[in-house]
């Protein structure tokens, strides 16, 4: 039996100006940590757009410029791998969520963020959703721009960098991706306060 595909909602309280925030690149060995702030309006409607992890790479940069041309606001945040070293990267994920929601032109009243943990954001109040990317379009639309971002990011680098194969691990710690460390060491943009390598693999600095 098919399963009817859970419809996600626009507002968690109608009437309020809501942005959904999202990260991407947490676990990554590699690349900076980008996240995404979105407000949609009140009329918004996309069957297709979810949780960036269902969807296919196609159908993510499908949605992107919906997202970006239908939206009453967006912003991306950046944080590098040095700051990620620096502040660990759980803190560097709210420190993304931050400067994308600073870049927002409209002012949201409330900010809707996937997970269960985030700091604070100065003079406006929020919610904490766990696995609200698969919940709230807002949060789905930002999870779409943050890793969308960060795969264009990843892309580019993988030019410079292609032993690594970036272009198809993004950075993620897989044994091709693991395996290229140990021959090669590692990059400017790897963070090093993260286990580059299996236990059993042994880095030679």
């Amino acid at each position: 039996m098919k399963k009817t595909p859970i419809k996600l909602e626009l507002f968690l309280k109608e009437g309020r100006v809501e942005a959904g925030c999202d990260e991407a690149g947490r676990g990554c060995l590699a690349g900076p940590v980008f996240a995404a702030a979105v407000i949609l309006p009140a009329d918004f409607q996309c069957d297709l757009l979810n949780d960036s992890k269902k969807l296919t790479e196609k159908q993510r940069y499908q949605l992107r410029p919906v997202i970006e041309e239908q939206a009453l606001a967006y912003g991306v945040g950046v944080v590098s791998n040095e700051e990620v070293d620096e502040i660990n990267v759980l803190n560097a994920s709210f420190l993304a969520m931050h400067r994308a929601v600073k870049q927002l032109k409209v002012k949201p009243e409330h900010l809707l963020i996937d997970g269960n943990r985030f700091k604070p954001y100065s003079g406006i109040s929020h919610d904490c959703i766990v696995k609200g990317d698969g919940k709230f379009l807002a949060i789905a639309a930002a999870s779409v721009l943050a890793k969308t971002y960060r795969d264009d990011y990843m892309n580019e680098l993988d030019e410079a960098f292609p032993v690594y194969q970036w272009r198809k691990n993004k950075g993620y710690p897989t044994k091709v991706h693991r395996q290229a460390i140990q021959q090669h060491g590692p990059t400017p943009y790897h963070r090093m306060s993260f286990r580059l390598l299996d236990e059993q693999l042994k880095l030679e600095l």
